[in-house]
């Protein structure tokens, strides 16, 4: 395991599990999120815990569960929460995403978020290496099984935030609907304002009713190349 590092002066301390490298779009996820009310949440595919870390320093009445295959990089997870005091509110899991009905009872949290692979199986090529391959590509869980996962772990009206590439917005749409989610919010990430977006957060409620309201674009630099305000905001700069 990696040695530990602040994420931000004088903030959390963290350590990366091999294949899993904290991205810009965990940190962006995590911001993205809204735990106003929110009590209990899981992580599905929660790597080294970064995101339900973040969220658990942006609200102190949060428990985060974070839900892992990876048995390496649970274990990292778990020794982060260690080091920053927050055993108590927080539980790692070992387990599949596909065999949550066999973990978790139905309707157990309120917030579900999550960082999945981005590309399908036949899309392009993939690492050798199963962990690596895993961490990019749907070779071990699909979009369509992450919903379905959100949809059995969350009650009625409980959220799910995820972000995902541009290219299958309209992919994340539908996958959520037909789980029972219905896309409520969503922001584009672009790095510069004249760049087409990069990235999509998006927030889905658990039977919730038809309406989808499109935020302003999350840009990550100026013109000049420079780190945006919001952007230096999210990270603490």
């Amino acid at each position: 395991m990696s040695e530990f590092f602040e994420l931000w002066p004088e903030g959390p301390l963290f350590a990366q599990a091999e294949h899993f490298k904290l991205g810009t779009d965990c940190v962006l996820l995590a911001d993205f999120v809204n735990t106003a009310g929110r009590k209990k949440g899981i992580d599905l595919g929660c790597a080294s815990g970064a995101i339900g870390l973040l969220l658990m320093q942006k609200s102190e009445r949060i428990h985060m569960t974070g839900l892992e295959i990876n048995a390496k990089a649970a274990e990292t997870a778990e020794k982060n929460m260690k080091i920053n005091s927050l055993s108590e509110r927080s539980g790692i899991v070992t387990g599949d995403i596909r065999k949550c009905r066999e973990l978790f009872e139905s309707g157990s949290f309120d917030l579900v978020v999550s960082n999945p692979p981005y590309f399908p199986v036949g899309s392009g090529k993939l690492s050798p290496d199963r962990e690596r391959a895993a961490a990019r590509g749907e070779t071990e869980c699909s979009l369509k099984d992450i919903c379905a996962a959100a949809s059995y772990l969350l009650h009625t009206g409980g959220s799910f935030c995820l972000v995902h590439k541009p290219e299958r917005l309209a992919e994340v749409c539908c996958a959520m609907s037909q789980a029972g989610i219905e896309p409520k919010r969503l922001r584009l990430v672009c790095n510069k304002a004249q760049s087409a977006p990069s990235l999509i957060l998006i927030e889905g409620r658990r039977g919730g009713k038809p309406g989808l309201k499109l935020e302003a674009s999350l840009i990550l630099s100026n013109s000049d190349g420079s780190e945006s305000e919001e952007f230096k905001r999210i990270y603490h700069k």
